[in-house]
């Protein structure tokens, strides 16, 4: 049985999936992603376009389309290691002709997206999967997966400036959770260090460490959870094994 919700979409009456489960279920893009694509007028259901969050639909009565082209749920999950290099933006979906991760993978029948985000300017290690509650799990707060880094920075910050990172940073409007860093190596102008965080906000290893005093020149992310990016060459994928499977 079918009505119309309170958006002008017909949908069942059924107790359903909220529209943005359903596309990271179809490998879409994640919960967050596909609430912007709703937001942003691209999602249909049952021909009806939905702008609004909160709409359900029920897997295999509901037709739901991503610009026009409608989608499933996907059966076989897939978890995807890539070695991100330095000017790629995070996206499944780019449409301003920059260079995409997307553009890295190929040979592959299934559609993916990328379980986080690495900064343009960040290469490194990076997720990618059709499985939208495995992404929902690993990017969300209170799950504090943890995230390393191997940062060059400008200058050697002291033991003072090393304390004050490890205790947390007010950063604009938030203070940041306790993090580690240790110093590993120092240069002339510049010292190599690594970095581990347990948050995922936008920037957030460049902006602690020009709040000490000690902006990055460059940033690698080397591990995730207990994933680890070990030898992959930069710019290369690969699925994750058996074992790392059973640590994710």
């Amino acid at each position: 049985m079918l009505r119309n919700d309170e958006y002008g979409v017909q949908i069942s009456m059924e107790s359903g999936i909220r529209l943005q489960k359903y596309l990271a279920d179809c490998g879409v893009a994640s919960r967050r992603k596909g609430e912007e694509l709703i937001i942003g007028g691209q999602i249909q259901v049952n021909k009806k376009t939905v702008t609004e969050l909160g709409v359900k639909v029920i897997q295999g009565k509901d037709v739901v389309t991503v610009q026009g082209k409608e989608v499933k749920p996907q059966e076989k999950k897939i978890y995807i290691m890539l070695n991100k290099p330095e000017g790629y933006i995070t996206t499944a979906h780019e449409q301003f002709g920059r260079l995409s991760v997307m553009d890295l993978i190929e040979d592959i029948e299934q559609r993916v997206f990328p379980v986080g985000r690495l900064d343009k300017d960040t290469s490194g290690l990076l997720l990618l999967t059709n499985d939208g509650e495995f992404t929902y799990t690993f990017t969300h707060p209170k799950h504090h997966v943890r995230k390393k880094y191997i940062a060059e920075i400008k200058g050697t910050p002291d033991s003072s400036k090393l304390n004050r990172f490890k205790k947390g940073l007010k950063i604009e409007d938030y203070t940041t959770s306790p993090a580690n860093i240790r110093l590993l190596a120092s240069k002339k102008k510049s010292s190599i260090v690594e970095i581990t965080i347990y948050e995922g906000r936008n920037r957030q290893v460049r902006k602690m460490c020009s709040t000490i005093g000690h902006p990055v020149v460059n940033l690698k992310r080397i591990a995730v959870g207990g994933l680890e990016l070990r030898d992959l060459p930069e710019g290369k994928w690969r699925y994750l094994s058996k074992d790392e499977l059973k640590i994710i």
